[in-house]
């Protein structure tokens, strides 16, 4: 069934790209934002044996609510569901800059990542909602560009603030969303939602944020304090992962309205899609937050100026991300790009191989670069080609499905990288934890020396690793159906005169 899109005037889509872009960064921006001024809050709020919750509580949240997000959009219309997710993190924003203690900030970031799940998701699925594939690459390039600013500018916002009032790391969220609020709630009135009968997949639901959440705790306590991999607990959690997992795929098969429909997975380029972006996430986030710690224990970098020194590596994301966008609007096809982007990025995972304690800045600002370039030749594209294997009806849970694997592949790199650093850490550190590099500078010099060989001596496997994971998603991305992406205006319209004065009438109105 061919389902139309609503006919905005482009006026009216950059409108709204400017409420969707401003509320992906305000998601974006707080999975960096905060752990630069950690120790400022801790200092003040207390609490040192939850300091790490700070940033799970986000995570988690996020990542879990992430996929019910497109499924209840796709059944009750994106504009509800997305001011609720804007709602929900204004809400969090709000109260975790009033937080009197630890706890209190804990819950209020959980708060926000489960508005954040919807903010990232949503954005996608409302510009394929309003734009024809071929025209939706060059808008969902900006998106890429979106998340190198907040790689950047997270750090350096979070130590501002952190040397001033850490609170107002959380305040300059508010009226951002009041902004995002304000422009979604107007223009989405614009976008019509065909409502169809549907049982609500509560039990599905259930099974997945369990599940993830399970799986995601795994991940991230793990090898911590108190929480080694053999431990009862992370044993548990993956055995209830496991359990939780195997109940989903029953109960999916079986509603009437899955969360995850699991046909998708029959469509080639869905399933291929979905396992090269997992496959991107996990090399991504495993790896590059590797980067800021070379130069802060070996460079002597603040948190801070890490950020700035990481620019780099966000200006070729920024860069391709829009570049390749709009030359996949023009071409009408996508397949390459990821290719070329894996292939680019695994080579620049490569050159950190060759990292040592003397190398000069300029050379790591190259290898950076090379990675953001293939950064952003993959990312969008892959979730182009989720959607190009998309009905309408589908949109929401699939694109969910996509932002959910990139995420999940994230938390399974940290984790996986994570154990291979420690491996290589475990013997000859002294006790010391590269995870405060601030006591690491403040060593003497012959034990600072000998740390900081230690170190990047570890972090030869790590990237080495990341690597070769890159290249497992090329050959996931060479397997991709090379399609066309179809349409060549930005809109779909409806035939008829009714639907064409109706949109008038809507646009006059607006």
């Amino acid at each position: 069934m061919n389902e139309a899109r609503p006919a905005l005037a482009h006026k009216q889509i950059l409108l709204l790209m400017g409420g969707l872009m401003t509320g992906m960064l305000l998601a974006a921006l707080d999975q960096t934002i905060v752990g630069t001024a950690l120790p400022t809050i801790v200092g003040d709020l207390g609490g040192l044996d939850h300091y790490s919750w700070v940033v799970t509580a986000y995570l988690l949240a996020s990542t879990a609510s992430t996929p019910l997000y497109g499924k209840i959009s796709d059944l009750y219309g994106r504009r509800p569901v997305l001011l609720f997710a804007i709602a929900t993190f204004l809400a969090g924003s709000l109260l975790a800059g009033l937080s009197q203690n630890m706890p209190e900030l804990i819950a209020t970031r959980a708060l926000q990542g489960i508005g954040a799940g919807g903010l990232m998701t949503l954005a996608f699925t409302i510009v394929s909602d309003v734009v024809a594939p071929r025209e939706r690459a060059r808008y969902q390039g900006l998106f890429g560009a979106v998340f190198g600013i907040s790689s950047v500018a997270g750090p350096l916002v979070g130590g501002y603030f952190a040397e001033t009032d850490w609170r107002w790391i959380f305040y300059i969220n508010v009226p951002l969303a009041i902004f995002a609020l304000f422009v979604c709630a107007r223009v989405l009135r614009l976008v019509p939602h065909t409502r169809r009968d549907h049982k609500v997949d509560y039990l599905g639901a259930a099974f997945m944020v369990a599940g993830s959440s399970a799986l995601l705790l795994a991940l991230s306590l793990g090898g911590t304090d108190g929480y080694a991999w053999d431990s009862v607990t992370i044993l548990g959690l993956f055995a209830a992962f496991a359990v939780l997992a195997a109940a989903f795929i029953v109960v999916e098969s079986r509603a009437q309205e899955p969360i995850l429909p699991l046909r998708l997975f029959k469509r080639a380029t869905f399933s291929l899609s979905n396992a090269a972006t997992f496959i991107l996430g996990f090399a991504m986030f495993g790896s590059i937050i590797y980067v800021p710690l070379y130069l802060q224990i070996v460079k002597g970098a603040t948190p801070t100026r890490s950020g700035l020194l990481m620019l780099p590596m966000m200006a070729g994301v920024i860069v391709t991300s829009i570049v390749s966008g709009r030359i996949i609007s023009k071409v009408g096809r996508y397949k390459w790009f990821p290719v070329a982007g894996t292939v680019i990025m695994g080579s620049g995972l490569l050159l950190f191989t060759t990292l040592q304690v003397n190398t000069p800045l300029w050379q790591a600002f190259i290898y950076m670069t090379v990675i953001g370039v293939g950064l952003g030749m993959a990312m969008q594209p892959l979730i182009l080609a989720v959607q190009n294997s998309l009905e309408l009806r589908d949109m929401g849970a699939g694109t969910s499905a996509a932002t959910f694997f990139r995420s999940l592949g994230g938390s399974v790199g940290v984790a996986a990288l994570g154990a291979v650093m420690n491996s290589k850490l475990s013997s000859g550190s002294g006790g010391v934890s590269i995870n405060a590099p601030a006591q690491v500078r403040a060593l003497p010099a012959a034990q600072l020396e000998m740390v900081e060989r230690l170190f990047v001596n570890a972090l030869h496997p790590v990237f080495l690793s990341a690597a070769v994971v890159a290249l497992v998603g090329t050959l996931i991305t060479l397997a991709l159906p090379n399609k066309s992406l179809q349409g060549s205006t930005p809109v779909e319209t409806t035939t008829g005169e009714d639907a064409a004065a109706e949109m008038e009438a809507k646009a006059a109105a607006f």
